[in-house]
């Protein structure tokens, strides 16, 4: 199983939410390519970077931060928030983003997030299906959907999608532990998919959990930044499973 740090970036600084509620801001460094160094320092392969300034204006914002760590680094990076429109996707690819993150924009524009699986590939895009109570919540997690998650997965696992970040938002910066029983209801129903968990990550042994369960990959965001997790515990973890 790939672990994966979050970076999340308002006004230009590493940040963490809780439960996705922007009143909750804590900045935990004003440079994010330190952070991103640091996290490359330890064995650390790919990154989950979200511009949630992005997420809240409906598109994409903080690009540059994406240019300094693709280019100052050897890390994949993954890249969400904001991206509504072609030139939304645009320009995070030519920003050096390995892959992209679709959320609210695969609820509210179905049709031009499929053309996107179809144009650049399935390794190229991943669908972000983030939940409240197993609906699919959009718009920097402000809005709930009417999309009920489990069916809104299988649908663009259908449609050739193959990477799925879920995040449970009532686990998300809690440091309460993931949804373990949810991921595995999507890995134990969803024939193909491979899932990345996100929220609540909060001890080693959570890692360890996940990765029996069957996910791909792991998101970690508050738990390192709170020594939670020390990087060499990610380090060792990563050697583990090579």
């Amino acid at each position: 199983m790939r672990i994966i740090p979050a970076i999340d970036i308002i006004d230009g600084k590493c940040v963490r939410l809780s439960k996705g509620d922007y009143t909750t801001k804590k900045i935990y460094n004003e440079d994010p390519l330190e952070v991103a160094k640091s996290f490359e320092d330890s064995g650390v392969t790919y990154l989950h970077l979200v511009d949630l300034d992005g997420a809240k204006s409906k598109h994409i914002v903080n690009y540059k931060i994406l240019e300094t760590i693709a280019t100052r680094t050897r890390l994949k990076v993954d890249f969400g928030g904001g991206i509504k429109s072609d030139e939304d996707i645009r320009i995070a690819f030519e920003s050096g983003a390995e892959q992209i993150t679709g959320g609210s924009i695969a609820v509210t524009n179905k049709e031009l997030f499929s053309s996107w699986i179809k144009r650049f590939g399935a390794e190229k895009i991943i669908l972000g299906a983030d939940a409240i109570k197993e609906k699919v919540a959009i718009n920097g997690w402000q809005e709930e959907s009417s999309e009920a998650l489990l069916p809104f997965i299988g649908a663009y696992v259908a449609k050739k999608i193959t990477y799925v970040i879920c995040t449970d938002i009532s686990k998300d910066g809690m440091l309460e532990g993931p949804s373990v029983d949810l991921y595995k209801k999507i890995i134990n129903q969803i024939e193909g998919v491979k899932l990345i968990a996100s929220g609540g990550v909060t001890t080693i042994q959570d890692l360890r959990e996940l990765s029996a369960i069957g996910c791909e990959g792991a998101i970690v965001g508050k738990a390192i930044y709170e020594n939670k997790i020390t990087l060499k515990e990610v380090e060792d973890f990563i050697i583990s499973n090579v």
